[in-house]
């Protein structure tokens, strides 16, 4: 990507991935340049590059997916998987296929003897059997550990083979920072398909790229809203082909529907390509979905175009989003997400008239700066932790803030008897306008029928000692050099 990038989120300047207080003082220490970087002398469960990287690129057409790497590393592709098929059963696919998914099942034997054998033969039965166009092979901890040379295996085995290998360098240790995996499928994405390569431009084009937690209600709706801007979309990488992704230099303009997915292959694409970007919000809520939409018809000219529609919308579902309001005003929120829908749902909750407590998120950066701003204003003080997941500290938090309601990964809060809910859900519409009025509801219900919850605290256990939750949850965070 940008040749001042290496693909490690942690290398950009002021960007914090371990850290908690208060919203207030954060933001001020940040503000003022004050913030040190810190890291967590006991850790629990980090969400890893390699899976990011992986459902990134899964439900590219025509493709093979080899992961070098033990073959626990897989297992987390079960979500990304099952959202394949998912999403093929709503774009009305008649045979409904899993993802081609090998792994080369590094062991100990091939840690002290290496395991490029392993891969090549993976390789070949990839290419022998599937004759794909693309073969995407993702490093892991255990291959940039043994220091197998993955490049120079794919390009010797190139010169047998017409289907494409890329390597995707997403070794876990690399980055504590998860999104970084996103930014490893890009890397590779520019450096092994793009090439550099110009195209002549076409008109109105722009390029859409979307996580594999967007859902096909999502994609059809954000397509439409460009479209009414006389707008066509190349929506990418998910459910994408080769040659879209070769039809990425063509675009007027790029946009991201997660902010923190494509933020550094975009500056890449406008910096060497000359493709402007909006990089905003994501569309969750009224606020941030207007700001989305304005942020890209400004690229196109098309201002007065998107006041209309915006009018036209509010005209709608304002009066929806009241009777919700009537449902849920008043109720305090915990949140945990992404970068980016965390930071949409704190947003999103302020159009029910509802208080943020606390929040969850994995960065705190620049662009995160932004939205915490925004949401002291309109929330006040609250709790912030950054951390990528650390269940421990979540419910240490949720347990001394005892909301009416936690929005986010349901897992460990729920026992807690607390009602749970997620805007993550890749089934079913939360962008948009229609969005918005589906995730109000969606809240409402959970909080008016907590029954489930409720009984689940009464028989499963969190595995902590009364004396965690009496302890500073971010005790184990230590400034770096301390």
């Amino acid at each position: 990507m940008s040749s001042t990038y290496s693909g490690i989120r942690e290398s950009r300047p002021n960007t914090f991935n371990d850290c908690g207080g208060n919203s207030r003082e954060l933001s001020s220490e940040f503000g003022k340049r004050c913030l040190k970087s810190a890291d967590r002398t006991f850790s629990q469960g980090l969400q890893c590059q390699q899976i990011n990287s992986m459902s990134a690129l899964m439900s590219l057409d025509d493709s093979v997916f080899i992961a070098h790497s033990p073959q626990g590393c897989v297992g987390c592709t079960t979500l990304a998987s099952d959202m394949y098929r998912v999403g093929q059963a709503h774009r009305g696919t008649k045979i409904i296929r899993s993802p081609r998914i090998i792994v080369t099942n590094l062991d100990q034997r091939d840690v002290i003897l290496g395991g490029e054998n392993k891969l090549k033969e993976a390789i070949g039965y990839a290419a022998e059997r599937y004759n794909p166009k693309i073969i995407f092979v993702f490093t892991s901890c255990a291959s940039g550990i043994i220091g197998d040379d993955i490049d120079a295996i794919v390009r010797d085995m190139q010169s047998e083979t017409e289907t494409l290998i890329i390597p995707v360098h997403c070794e876990g240790f690399k980055s504590k920072i998860c999104a970084s995996g996103f930014d490893s499928a890009f890397l590779s994405i520019s450096k092994y398909i793009l090439k550099g390569q110009k195209s002549e431009k076409q008109k109105g084009l722009i390029n859409l790229f979307a996580p594999t937690s967007i859902s096909y209600k999502d994609q059809l709706e954000m397509e439409r809203m460009l479209h009414l801007l006389g707008l066509t979309v190349n929506y990418i990488p998910f459910y994408s082909s080769l040659e879209k992704i070769k039809n990425i230099p063509a675009a007027e303009a790029s946009t991201s529907i997660c902010k923190v997915f494509a933020d550094e292959f975009m500056k890449e694409l406008e910096e060497n390509y000359n493709i402007p970007y909006s990089h905003t919000v994501m569309p969750i809520g009224v606020r941030n979905t207007d700001k989305w939409y304005k942020g890209v018809a400004a690229l196109f000219g098309k201002e007065a175009e998107a006041e209309a529609y915006i009018k036209k919308e509010h005209a709608r579902i304002l009066p929806e989003i009241e009777k919700i309001r009537a449902r849920l005003s008043g109720k305090r929120v915990f949140i945990c997400g992404g970068t980016g829908r965390s930071f949409a749902a704190a947003a999103l909750i302020d159009d029910f008239g509802m208080k943020l407590v606390g929040l969850e998120t994995p960065t705190y950066d620049d662009d995160a700066q932004i939205d915490i701003e925004y949401l002291n204003e309109i929330h006040g003080d609250y709790m912030i932790d950054i951390a990528n997941m650390q269940p421990f500290e979540q419910i240490n938090i949720v347990n001394r803030l005892k909301p009416d309601v936690f929005i986010g990964v349901p897992g460990w809060s729920a026992r807690l008897g607390i009602p749970t809910t997620h805007v993550l859900d890749m089934k079913r519409p939360t962008m948009g306008y229609d969005g918005i009025l589906y995730l109000g509801n969606k809240i409402a219900d959970q909080i008016e029928n907590p029954g489930f919850n409720k009984k689940l605290a009464l028989h499963a256990r969190l595995p902590y000692r009364k004396s965690w939750y009496e302890t500073n949850p971010f005790k184990f965070i230590k400034p770096l050099g301390e």
